[in-house]
């Protein structure tokens, strides 16, 4: 696993940020190492695993004040994702773990969450602290075919760095090649709920987390499984107000999905479906918005 530590193409140019993640993934590395050859060593596992949550929030503090001191205007988001990671993912991650006694499958979903997470948020967020991404476009709330299919392509561009040519704007479920499936739930400040439906092909997957975080990942499918839907959320974070997504808005669920799940959760009706086409591969993303009712009395 040496080859997963660190890839310089993740260098935001700001040299205490940079080490600080080339060592978070070096200690992801050797936690891995360590599920894979020792799988008995729980106390080992438990002791390594809050030394990298201590360290992922020391980091966390150090690219905050980082942020503070250049006065950058997209602090109080950027800061929130780091609170919603901290205050839900970790703790749901750290039940599992518990609940399984720091088995061997759980060290790993937990180490491939976190690289997941940690590379998705690297190559948007903190790149867009330096301005490495391209200014995000506004974007009213609407269902406008060629407004969708550009924010898409700018997120697509700005994730795995691959274009995303639009070649049906009306998805009409058909099959693609071996992919991985997912859905997206958040709830808005305002009340309605946001669902993504998304599909990669297994290539495209493969070959965006091996991109990204070396040959040795495109080899294990857990992680680019894992690492992808970690990666994909960033999509919501970058749509601009395509979706209101500027608002308050909270991740209520993350699914993998299998094909048929896929396309049964497809045949209730999305607005917005459309398929990309990348040179690794094909993409799906379907989208729909709705307002929930609130009851008499509240």
């Amino acid at each position: 696993m040496g080859k997963l530590l660190w890839n310089e193409k993740l260098n935001i140019g700001v040299e205490v940020v940079d080490k600080a993640h080339a060592r978070l993934f070096r200690m992801v590395g050797k936690l891995m190492d360590q599920a894979e050859y020792e799988p008995d060593s729980q106390k080992a596992c438990k002791e390594s695993i809050k030394f990298l949550e201590d360290y992922t929030m020391t980091h966390f503090s150090e690219e905050e004040a980082y942020m503070r001191s250049v006065h950058y205007k997209g602090y109080e988001k950027h800061k929130k994702l780091h609170d919603e990671f901290r205050d839900n993912t970790l703790v749901s991650l750290k039940k599992y773990l518990k609940s399984s006694d720091y088995s061997p499958m759980a060290v790993k979903r937990f180490l491939n969450v976190m690289v997941g997470w940690l590379t998705g948020h690297i190559m948007v967020e903190d790149q867009a602290i330096m301005g490495n991404v391209a200014a995000k476009s506004v974007y009213e709330n609407t269902s406008d075919t060629s407004v969708v299919a550009g924010a898409v392509n700018q997120a697509m561009k700005d994730v795995f760095r691959l274009e995303a040519d639009l070649i049906s704007g009306e998805y009409n479920g058909r099959s693609i090649r071996n992919g991985y499936y997912y859905r997206l739930c958040y709830d808005m400040e305002d009340g309605g709920k946001v669902q993504l439906l998304m599909g990669l092909e297994e290539q495209l997957a493969r070959r965006g987390v091996g991109m990204m975080l070396g040959l040795a990942a495109m080899q294990k499918p857990e992680m680019v499984r894992e690492a992808s839907m970690q990666i994909l959320e960033q999509f919501f974070h970058h749509l601009g107000k395509l979706f209101k997504s500027d608002s308050e808005h909270y991740l209520d669920k993350e699914e993998v999905l299998t094909k048929d799940e896929f396309r049964e959760d497809f045949m209730t009706r999305y607005p917005t479906s459309m398929l990309f086409e990348t040179r690794l591969g094909h993409f799906i993303f379907c989208a729909r918005r709705w307002e929930v009712k609130k009851r008499k009395g509240e």
